[in-house]
């Protein structure tokens, strides 16, 4: 048997070293040492933003993530949509502490309105919830599709963003959903299964795909130097091996705060039970830098056109 030639670029990732001082975009700084409240402006687009938060690892905090920055953005006032499209585990519910009736699968199976899913989280969030066992979108019938663009565009006029957590790794459905998505966020970890998987999943998307653009979050090190080198080392493989169009954009990082798994236990976003821990100060840092950034240029959405790219797109 022949053995498969491996990827340059994913022995390049685990090879950089992390603690190498960087040199772009001054990725460095860390959460605030105090609370401070920042004012979201209304989006430059009359349309919600849609921002995938996806990983090539499991294991890194995606859920986390995408629960507490939802929470930071709807402090400012901002009305927030998560979506868990993470159609495997399916737990975005369990870390908010709701319990739902229903899923977007009963939405998919036309059984009920899109109003009746959605859940009611903190401070103003709505979630859909995903289920176990869901069938492939690309599956669905023509009329099936019209039925759920109908139901989405008529709710999108009431919400300034949209999160998605996505599963994990280069499966066929997180593909559908980051490729729906006008906006990426990967996150990643110190760990060298966490680097060379995110590396994978940038590849894919950019050479099978054409994305060129992505946003690094970087979770749960112990600084901020950790989290530069990090972010270096994704940057200098990507430009080596993807070529230096490819813009990878550094977000921030979260610090390794033994108050995320408090939190976790007590099925509550940290943020919610503890606002003033490092990892609530840095979300609500990552999340004003990432509202106050320019939305991708040529954005050409509501959530129709969100669904319409889901519904299709082949991966």
């Amino acid at each position: 048997m022949q053995a498969r030639a491996e990827d340059p670029g994913t022995r390049a990732a685990t090879a950089v070293r992390l603690n190498e001082k960087p040199g772009l975009s001054k990725p460095g700084r860390g959460p605030r040492s105090q609370q401070e409240t920042w004012h979201a402006p209304g989006p430059a687009q009359a349309a919600p933003r849609i921002i995938a938060v996806t990983s090539g690892k499991g294991g890194v905090g995606k859920t986390h993530i995408v629960a507490n920055l939802g929470l930071a953005l709807a402090r400012q006032g901002l009305k927030i949509l998560l979506i868990d499209a993470d159609l495997g585990l399916a737990n975005l519910d369990l870390l908010l502490g709701l319990t739902p009736r229903f899923t977007i699968n009963d939405v998919l199976q036309q059984q009920r309105r899109l109003e009746e899913v959605l859940v009611d989280g903190p401070e103003g969030l709505k979630v859909l919830p995903a289920s176990s066992g869901i069938p492939e979108l690309a599956d669905l019938n023509e009329h099936q599709r019209l039925f759920l663009l109908d139901e989405l565009d008529h709710y999108g006029g009431e919400l300034d963003a949209v999160l998605i957590d996505t599963g994990a790794g280069i499966s066929k459905n997180v593909m559908f959903f980051n490729l729906a998505a006008r906006e990426r966020i990967v996150v990643a970890n110190n760990q060298p299964t966490s680097l060379t998987d995110a590396y994978a999943l940038i590849k894919v998307m950019a050479t099978q795909h054409r994305e060129r653009s992505f946003k690094i979050l970087v979770n749960d090190v112990p600084s901020a130097r950790e989290a530069s080198g990090v972010y270096l080392t994704l940057v200098q493989v990507a430009e080596r091996f993807l070529g230096s169009d490819l813009r990878l954009e550094y977000l921030g990082f979260i610090p390794h705060d033994p108050t995320l798994a408090r939190a976790a236990l007590q099925q509550q976003p940290v943020m919610a039970i503890s606002p003033r821990a490092q990892a609530s100060l840095a979300f609500t840092e990552v999340a004003q830098r990432l509202w106050e950034a320019p939305a991708p240029e040529g954005l050409e959405g509501n959530l129709k056109f969100f669904w319409r790219r889901l519904l299709q797109c082949r991966v």
